[in-house]
């Protein structure tokens, strides 16, 4: 029998890609039938995610139409009746002198909570690591920690009674023969009022997740520095702070990316007209131009902008962490 010539696609083929995708195959399925469990409580979040993130994307298109709600039956048959205007909508909010108000207040508000905050929960979790007795550790790690699961309306009604016209401390200060302070309503303290309250309620959170951080350090290197005479402000800047890195740069990622996203449930509770100048962030202002005024095509550009921002930060911080720090989310 003739050989078949060297060139010819059969001898060009390797005769094992296919068993090997054959055998990946075999094996993935395999895998999937070992843990089919586990892919089935998938479901809920993936359906989650598709019905409250994916879903709504559709509805974006708003920003780039002159939306009228009532313009068909139903709020999405409107959506598709609605006539595009193009950039019309994001022309008229770059011109807006509101708009650069808000994204001012924003970028200060959120800037602010970073810059004071977001030591706090690093230096609660080292101290509490510190505290041997464990009876101890645990009361102080749930007093700062229950905070956070109280509502902002709770949160307000609570420094309302402390810091409101006739509240604990107004009362204090005018019995000393001070006049009143209204924190709720001065534009110099209002900002103030916004990071206090805010590190009062969200510390606690932040503080666990850096204690199991510190749980994930390996004990043997403190044994180590301890014979090498190590006192505990060594051990905490040569130990405990290289092993809090990852996390902290982790969180910081985050904090950066959603520097535009974040606070729109407290100031919406906090603020009010005489403090809209220096409290009036992204997402409120999207909130009453959208509901109070009906906008709802210039609000929907507001928060497409927003979440573009977001996304271009979050992607510039990571990077810049990679390139600097070698860590990173991705």
């Amino acid at each position: 029998m003739s050989t078949p010539p060297q060139n010819s696609l059969v001898n060009r083929v390797d005769p094992t890609q296919g068993s090997a995708f054959s055998r990946k195959m075999r094996s993935l399925g395999s895998y999937l039938r070992q843990h089919w469990v586990l892919y089935l409580m998938l479901v809920p979040g993936l359906f989650f995610l598709f019905i409250y993130k994916l879903l709504p994307l559709w509805g974006l298109q708003i920003a780039f139409k002159n939306y009228k709600i009532f313009a068909a039956e139903t709020p999405w048959k409107a959506i598709t009746a609605s006539q595009w205007v193009g950039l019309r909508h994001f022309k008229k909010l770059f011109a807006s002198s509101q708009f650069a108000k808000v994204l001012r207040n924003t970028l200060a508000i959120n800037f602010l909570k970073i810059l004071w905050l977001f030591p706090i929960p690093i230096l609660c979790a080292i101290l509490l690591n510190e505290i041997r007795n464990a009876f101890y550790r645990k009361l102080c790690q749930t007093m700062i920690y229950v905070p956070y699961f109280f509502s902002w309306v709770l949160i307000f009604g609570i420094f309302y009674s402390l810091l409101g016209s006739y509240g604990i401390i107004n009362l204090l200060i005018t019995s000393l023969g001070g006049e009143r302070i209204n924190f709720f309503g001065d534009q110099g303290i209002f900002r103030s009022v916004l990071i206090f309250t805010e590190g009062w309620k969200e510390v606690g959170y932040n503080t666990v997740i850096y204690l199991a951080a510190i749980t994930g350090i390996d004990v043997t290197l403190y044994e180590a520095a301890k014979v090498d005479g190590a006192n505990k402000f060594h051990q905490i800047w040569s130990i405990t702070l290289p092993g809090l890195l990852p996390t902290i740069v982790l969180m910081l990622i985050l904090k950066v990316g959603y520097i535009l996203t974040t606070g729109f449930e407290q100031v919406l509770v906090f603020y009010s007209p005489p403090v809209y100048d220096v409290a009036d962030i992204i997402e409120t202002y999207v909130y009453r131009i959208g509901l109070g005024q009906a906008d709802f095509s210039l609000a929907t550009a507001l928060g497409l902008f927003n979440a573009v921002v977001a996304f271009i930060l979050i992607v510039g911080a990571n990077t810049v962490s990679k390139k600097t720090l070698g860590r990173s989310i991705w």
